[in-house]
C-alpha cells in the first residue's frame, strides 16, 4: 500500500488510483506476487496511463493521500472477499481478485494475464519450509497436546464442522496410525479451538497439514504453535523440508516459518 501511495506521487493528479495498487503487487519480489511479476508481460509505463481519467476522489482511512472512489470500491471488496473465505486478514489474493473487477484495469489487460494473475495469485500454493538452520521459537504449549485415539470422534466432528468434511476425512485417516500426528488446542473448558497435522494427507511423507482455529480465536498465536509443535516434530523424524499442501494465508507461512511458494510450472 505504501508502494501504491509512492507510485500515485509520480501521476499527474498526484491522486492513488486502482492501477497504482496493482503496479505496486507487480513490483513485488516474493511469494505469488513475485511469480505474477515474472510470468506477464504487463509493462509499468501503459499502465501507469490507464490513471488518467478520475470521475471522483476522497479520502480512505488506509491511505495518507488521496484516492478515487473506485479504490474505496475495491478495498470494500477485497474485504468482503476475505470474508466470503472466513478468513481474518485482507491478502493479496483478496486484493488482486477486486481489482480485476475495476474497468480500467480488466477491459486493459490480456486475457492471458488476466488468467495467469488469478491462477497465481488467488488461489492456494504449495509452500516449502527448509529446516537447516532453523530456529524453533519458543511457544506456549499450556493449551496444546498431541491427540490420542479417544479424541478422534470429538475432532472429527470439530473439522467437519468448523471447516469441511474433507478435511475431517483426512484427520480421521489420520487416527489409524498407532500414534497420530496430529495435534490439538484447546480452551479452558478442555474443548478443541484447532489443531494441525502431518503426513495424514494421503500418508505423503513430509507433508504439513491440514491445520485450523476457530474463526474467534485466530490472531492469538494458536495457529503459530499448532504449526512450531508439528514443524519440530517433522524435523526430529528427519525430515530435511516440510511441503505445506494448499497454503491459502502465503503471508501466514512465510512470516511464520520462512515458507516458500513452490513456483508453478
Amino acid at each position: 500500500m505504501k508502494n501504491a501511495e509512492r507510485e500515485a506521487s509520480f501521476s499527474e493528479h498526484k491522486v492513488l488510483h486502482p492501477v497504482h495498487l496493482l503496479i505496486a503487487c507487480l513490483e513485488e519480489k516474493t511469494g505469488a506476487l513475485g511469480e505474477i511479476s515474472l510470468r506477464n508481460n504487463l509493462n509499468k509505463t501503459s499502465l501507469s496511463n490507464l490513471a488518467g481519467n478520475i470521475n471522483g476522489k476522497t479520502q480512505s482511512e488506509f491511505f495518507s493521500i488521496t484516492v478515487t472512489k473506485e479504490v474505496v470500491q475495491i478495498c470494500e471488496s477485497a474485504f468482503n472477499y476475505m470474508k466470503r473465505y472466513n478468513q481474518v486478514y485482507v491478502n493479496e489474493g483478496h486484493l488482486l481478485k477486486a481489482l480485476l473487477t475495476d474497468s480500467s484495469i480488466k477491459y486493459n489487460l490480456s486475457e492471458e494475464d488476466k488468467n495467469t494473475i488469478l491462477t497465481l495469485g488467488t488461489t492456494s500454493r504449495d509452500m516449502i519450509a527448509h529446516f537447516g538452520r532453523y530456529t524453533f521459537p519458543s511457544i506456549n504449549s499450556q493449551t496444546i497436546r498431541k491427540a490420542n485415539k479417544y479424541d478422534e470422534i470429538m475432532l472429527g466432528n470439530f473439522v467437519e464442522e468448523h471447516f469441511s468434511k474433507e478435511w475431517s476425512h483426512t484427520i480421521r485417516t489420520g487416527f489409524q496410525k498407532e500414534e497420530p500426528s496430529i495435534y490439538i488446542a484447546l480452551d479452558l473448558n478442555e474443548e478443541i479451538i484447532g489443531f494441525a497435522a502431518f503426513d495424514v494427507y494421503l500418508n505423503k511423507k513430509g507433508y504439513f497439514g491440514p491445520m485450523g482455529v476457530v474463526k474467534n480465536r485466530r490472531i492469538k498465536g494458536i495457529g503459530y504453535a499448532l504449526l512450531h509443535h508439528c514443524l519440530r516434530d517433522m524435523k526430529e523424524i528427519g525430515y530435511e523440508y516440510a511441503i505445506i499442501g494448499g497454503a491459502g494465508p502465503i503471508e501466514f507461512y512465510e512470516k511464520a516459518c520462512r515458507a516458500v511458494v513452490i513456483p508453478s510450472i
